[in-house]
């Protein structure tokens, strides 16, 4: 008997995420993802990269504009397409399920991944000025960070978002301290120049910086299917939090600048920490490390809650990864693509126990990778715009074609920045993807139609 394609919709159906999260959730898991523990170090990259205090507040309000362009494309992408599997639905439509399936390769094997494990060691480097547990005290606790996050998401999708809700206001609060501290407390550095210029080629270098502190905004499309009303709310939540961000960044960086001063700042490798220890004496560096331990948790939870959708998405495309592509209705979480996730996460941090500079050549091999995809997902607007055309789509790119033409182009200089700044790093970014194209030729994508909204 051929298949009923009505029990087939319903099997799948089954296995579907539910809407079950409200906008505060989505919101929270945004600024959570994206304010982590980057304010906290690329502030004295961008300081040492800029030739005034002036340039320097420019570059992030326009880092801060240039990713409102970007979530407005995603937003419509989003709306439009509200499935699980965020770029890799968008991806997958416009260009097939190979191409699609590189990306969630990419995205398990160095972007997300990688994310994590760096993540952890940040919170194992701090916990170790707090409570040190010998010459492997990082190692183990970015382990123990790992394990725990992964058994909370696993335990189900309600755990997770309140964990993530209550980190983000620590995290929230702890960056509101530096603020405060430095405008209203701490004694102001010697006058900063505001004057001056830069050349392109420096200004350029700036924005790197920048645009990778407000980096992984994009990954509140992956919970777009588990958002209640997610058409309305889905715009609101990627811009919204975007113009949060953008002005706590401005505020943290006009307050090093009031204390430290520019050269201060480019000289400084914990600029919150010393920050507060003006302010409050001694017993700042202690609570900047608390800070900074929220904060990387708070990224790293979201970073889990959004991976494992991704490796989700891709499970149910191809037959042989079925057992990935599973969600627990139970629980409101995909269990086995979270324990995936977490076992791949911890031989990362055993990889990474045994490197010199772990941190460096993770960033290195994972930027071009990164803006590769994410300038096929600009283009995927374009793409998609042409081949369905009477699509429903209750949000629409302003000013379309110019702002996801400009989103396109600052991916392109970002990937071309990545490649020309990394050397070695890269390759071992573009080999991995490679064994991914190897993979491929072993897998079968599944028969079953496009989802319908």
């Amino acid at each position: 008997m051929p298949p009923d394609p009505k029990a087939a919709a319903a099997t799948t159906a089954a296995h579907d995420p539910r809407p079950t999260l409200g906008p505060a959730a989505a919101f929270a898991i945004t600024i959570g993802i994206v304010v982590g523990a980057g304010i906290f170090r690329t502030p004295s990259l961008v300081a040492g990269a800029s030739s005034s205090g002036a340039m320097m507040l420019v570059a992030w309000l326009v880092g801060g504009a240039l990713s409102v362009v970007g979530a407005l494309c995603y937003a419509e992408l989003a709306t439009t397409y509200p499935q699980a599997g965020g770029d890799y639905a968008y991806l997958r439509r416009a260009y097939g399920r190979r191409p699609a399936f590189l990306y969630a390769w990419a995205r398990l094997t160095v972007i997300q991944t990688s994310s994590i494990v760096l993540l952890a060691y940040v919170i194992g480097d701090y916990m170790q000025q707090l409570f040190d547990l010998g010459p492997w005290s990082s190692s183990l606790y970015a382990a123990a960070t790992v394990v725990v996050l992964t058994a909370v998401n696993w335990w189900g999708v309600r755990q997770g978002t309140t964990v993530q809700n209550v980190l983000t206001a620590v995290e929230i609060a702890g960056v509101l301290l530096i603020i405060v501290a430095g405008l209203l407390f701490a004694p102001a550095a010697a006058p900063t120049h505001f004057g001056g210029g830069a050349d392109g080629s420096s200004l350029g270098l700036v924005l790197v910086f920048v645009l990778l502190t407000y980096g992984g905004w994009n990954e509140a499309v992956y919970i777009t299917s588990e958002v209640r009303d997610a058409r309305r709310w889905m715009p609101r939540i990627l811009v919204l939090s975007l113009i949060v961000i953008a002005a706590l960044y401005l505020l943290v960086n006009l307050a090093y600048l009031r204390v430290l001063g520019l050269g201060g700042m480019a000289a400084s490798d914990a600029g919150a920490a010393d920050l507060v220890r003006a302010a409050f004496g001694p017993t700042g560096s202690a609570v900047m490390s608390a800070i900074v331990v929220a904060a990387a948790l708070t990224s790293a939870n979201a970073t889990m809650i959004t991976g494992a959708r991704s490796v989700y998405a891709v499970g149910r495309d191809f037959p042989a990864l079925g057992f990935i592509g599973r969600w627990d209705r139970q629980h409101g979480t995909p269990r086995a693509a979270m324990l995936a996730q977490g076992v791949l996460s911890l031989l990362l941090v055993g990889l990474a126990a045994t490197a010199i500079d772990g941190f460096r050549t993770a960033v290195e091999y994972t930027a071009p990778v990164f803006w590769l995809f994410f300038l096929l997902v600009g283009l995927s607007l374009f793409v998609l715009r042409r081949r369905d055309p009477a699509r429903a789509r209750p949000f629409r790119v302003p000013l379309y074609p110019l702002l996801p033409l400009l989103f396109c182009a600052t991916s392109a200089y970002l990937l071309y920045s990545s490649l020309a700044y990394t050397g070695m790093g890269a390759l071992v970014g573009v080999g991995v993807l490679a064994l991914g194209g190897v993979l491929l030729l072993f897998l079968e994508p599944s028969t079953r139609t496009e989802e319908s909204p």
